[in-house]
């Protein structure tokens, strides 16, 4: 059995397509996506409805970004966060054009039940950004921090790569997990278009939402798959700006 990870997709439902046809999908593996499937090219809503019925058919696992919480919230009240709207949700918003309350309602749902971090058999963690307690995700006291947080990568960034883990200034916080897999922080603003790992943490937001692609790894032997540039896939449109 194959499982992947795949990144922040932010409304490129033609880049999710192309790396679900690259992996040749079956329903023998499993599907990791580490949040922000909305929010940035035009098909958001369209995204979110296809993995409805992915799920339905292959087994997914759907953790939650920021960009789907301010997603969640309109969908539940028809309040519209303006930092939201500035980043991404006024073409999230024009996309559900079309969608009835019951779509809507049912997307509210997905949105919903979605975990805020996953913990594998094999105590691989995945989550959206990050983590800041040193007893690990169970003792972390805020939620936000699940969806929002740039410490993580930022630390394990500037750690010495000579590090081990038996160091008394080893970071806490990664001894509890085998490997770390995240989204939220895009590797291109690193000047790179693949995945990027330091210590053990791997970020697999290569950029989607901007002029980056979509990404999906294979975890157990890191092989890379990857969409077009999102651009190249939306010409008519400019993605989003950052947040």
């Amino acid at each position: 059995m194959r499982v992947f990870a795949i990144g922040d997709i932010h409304g490129g439902l033609k880049a999710l397509i192309q790396v679900l046809n690259k992996m040749e999908v079956t329903e023998e593996d499993t599907l990791i996506f580490v949040g922000d499937y909305v929010d940035g090219w035009s098909e958001s809503a369209q995204v979110v409805q296809f993995l409805i019925e992915l799920s339905e058919k292959i087994k997914c696992v759907f953790i939650k970004g920021n960009h789907d919480v301010w997603c969640q919230e309109w969908l539940k009240s028809e309040k519209v966060d303006l930092t939201w709207y500035m980043h991404g949700g006024k073409e999230t918003m024009e996309s559900y054009v079309g969608f009835s309350d019951v779509e809507k309602k049912a997307h509210f749902q997905f949105f919903n039940s979605m975990p805020l971090y996953y913990l594998d058999d094999e105590n691989r963690l995945f989550l959206h950004a990050g983590f800041t307690s040193m007893h690990g995700v169970e003792k972390e006291v805020f939620e936000t921090t699940f969806y929002f947080d740039r410490t993580l990568w930022e630390m394990v960034l500037t750690m010495d790569k000579t590090l081990t883990e038996d160091s008394e200034i080893y970071p806490k916080r990664l001894k509890h997990y085998k490997e770390i897999f995240i989204g939220h922080t895009p590797t291109t603003n690193f000047n790179s278009e693949l995945p990027m790992r330091a210590a053990n943490v791997w970020n697999i937001d290569t950029g989607a939402a901007f002029r980056g692609k979509l990404t999906g790894l294979e975890i157990n032997t890191k092989k890379i798959y990857q969409s077009d540039n999102l651009p190249l896939l939306y010409p008519n449109e400019k993605g989003r700006n950052k947040v």
